[in-house]
């Protein structure tokens, strides 16, 4: 994966959620990436809200249906994010 830069995991208010960027160098890696998250929400079952342009990606999770709390699930699938931009584990 040509992960170019981006951000780490924030979480905002209003309403509660952890939002990430990550840029890309090309469109093929982005891609690629989005590919690879579509099929880590079907395995989970939770599903980002995601923005993209050519070589970006804007994803955000939000709280629970309370709008209160971010579970363990959020983050682990936001640890699970960073490890598909990690790449395999050497």
């Amino acid at each position: 994966m040509t992960e170019t830069g981006g951000h780490p995991w924030r979480e905002r208010a209003r309403p509660l959620r952890l939002e990430r960027r990550v840029e890309f160098d090309e469109y093929e890696a982005l891609r690629e990436f989005l590919d690879k998250v579509a099929a880590l929400s079907e395995e989970t079952g939770l599903y980002p809200n995601l923005s993209f342009g050519r070589t970006y990606v804007n994803l955000t999770l939000f709280a629970d249906e309370d709008g209160e709390t971010l579970g363990r699930e959020h983050e682990d699938f936001a640890q699970r994010v960073d490890d598909l931009l990690a790449g395999p584990a050497a």
